[in-house]
């Protein structure tokens, strides 16, 4: 389990970023300590304010009162509503803030279901309480709470790199905007590419596509990115999202960076000749398109095909994810190029690969053993009786999700908490 603390000064905003989630039905108030109760259960925004108001107005100096915790169980763990309640209340406990009034919400909107504890942290006579080692304490509590209920370890999880994998975007299961946030915000950390069409062709591997878009504001041409969600048949399955929902570094002028830093690091990437030499030999062996895509996946290589309207192939990408670089087929060699491929699956004429007979015994060894050999980000799995119509994106299965490092970033919390700026900023004008 991961803690995140934050602290802030608009206790308004914690509250109302809470209460939305459970309006639109992705959360729930679980559980109140010294908070006025209503009548029929249901609380509101400003009802919930009345109880941290004396605190408030009783505070001597503390800049930022205003507590707002999330406690993230891993994606795996089963936890009822009443262990959550008794995770929130214990938690409290051991960090010193059992006797301030607190909210604890469930949040439901994302496929790992965790709590938010909106609290403050000045007692009634207004002083602060101490949050001396704060950070230390809270991941000795979150350890102990580990132990107690059985839960999975975020200190495991994180000194094994497995545990760490992107996992494809699901439009059936809502959030699209946080489960393609935690792809787009972490791809270009990890991954080798140079240019538009192969960051795409990485993208479609998460049911995700990008979209370049140039236009015109006050006489000056501006170029940006509009990013989509794609359903199980490629299809845009959501409205576009701006690049800079994202990051910096999900938008137009970081990746030009990104693309040059990435030629420069590709000219001498070592896994360039084992690559080549894994699909020429998957190339021979295979007999038709399906079997060609599941030897290179059993080797961790994806293949994203694209075609125009009469099924033409048009272009053909390899995503490496042993040395996380993503190469068009032509950068590996004319033999590997689209038209090669076209004639093979369309006109039947499959071309003889030849692979150098010293280089070819090397790499079949090495090649063998990378199969045994794990990979820091994925685990694949290759199912049978699918649909191999749509590009590579069917052929992934991908565990998991991103797991937030000691950081837990919620995506959504820091989206609203931007917009409630940019609101006080108003205001002020």
């Amino acid at each position: 389990m991961i803690a995140k603390i934050g602290r802030g000064s608009n206790l308004y905003g914690a509250l109302a970023y809470n209460q939305l989630k459970v309006e639109k039905e992705n959360g729930q108030v679980l559980y109140t300590n010294k908070i006025i109760e209503t009548p029929d259960g249901s609380y509101a925004v400003s009802q919930l304010l009345r109880s941290f108001e004396p605190y408030l107005l009783a505070n001597r100096k503390t800049e930022k009162p205003i507590l707002h915790i999330s406690l993230n169980p891993d994606p795996k763990d089963k936890v009822s509503d009443e262990q959550f309640e008794e995770l929130a209340q214990m938690y409290m406990q051991k960090m010193g803030y059992a006797e301030q009034p607190f909210v604890v919400f469930k949040h439901t909107d994302i496929d790992r279901t965790h709590i938010h504890i909106v609290s403050v942290c000045v007692d009634e006579d207004g002083r602060k309480i101490s949050d001396k080692f704060e950070k230390r304490r809270s991941m000795d509590v979150c350890r102990e709470l580990e132990k107690e209920y059985c839960l999975i370890s975020a200190i495991e999880k994180k000194q094994n790199p497995q545990s760490q994998v992107f996992k494809p975007v699901d439009c059936k299961t809502g959030d699209i905007k946080s489960q393609m946030a935690s792809v787009i915000r972490h791809l270009p950390k990890y991954y080798k590419f140079e240019g538009f069409g192969t960051y795409n062709a990485l993208l479609s591997l998460f049911n995700i596509t990008a979209e370049e878009i140039k236009g015109e504001y006050n006489g000056i041409p501006r170029q940006g990115l509009a990013y989509f969600a794609l359903n199980d048949r490629g299809e845009k399955a959501s409205n576009p999202f701006k690049a800079s929902l994202f990051g910096k570094q999900a938008g137009y002028v970081q990746l030009q960076q990104h693309y040059t830093q990435s030629k420069e690091l590709l000219k001498n990437e070592t896994s360039k000749a084992l690559l080549k030499a894994t699909i020429e030999k998957s190339l021979q062996a295979a007999s038709d398109e399906k079997e060609f895509k599941k030897r290179l996946l059993e080797r961790s290589i994806n293949t994203v095909v694209r075609r125009n309207a009469d099924g033409r192939v048009y272009g053909i990408t390899f995503v490496d994810h042993a040395s996380k670089s993503v190469w068009n087929g032509s950068q590996l060699g004319k033999n590997l190029s689209a038209n090669v491929f076209n004639d093979w699956w369309n006109n039947g004429n499959k071309m003889e690969q030849s692979v150098q007979g010293d280089l070819a015994s090397k790499n079949n060894a090495t090649i063998n053993q990378e199969i045994k050999q794990p990979h820091n980000l994925f685990d694949f799995l290759v199912k049978e009786n699918m649909s191999y119509s749509r590009e590579e994106n069917s052929l992934i299965e991908v565990f998991g999700g991103l797991l937030p490092n000691a950081k837990a970033d919620d995506y959504d919390e820091e989206l609203f908490a931007k917009q409630m700026k940019k609101k006080a900023r108003r205001k002020k004008r």
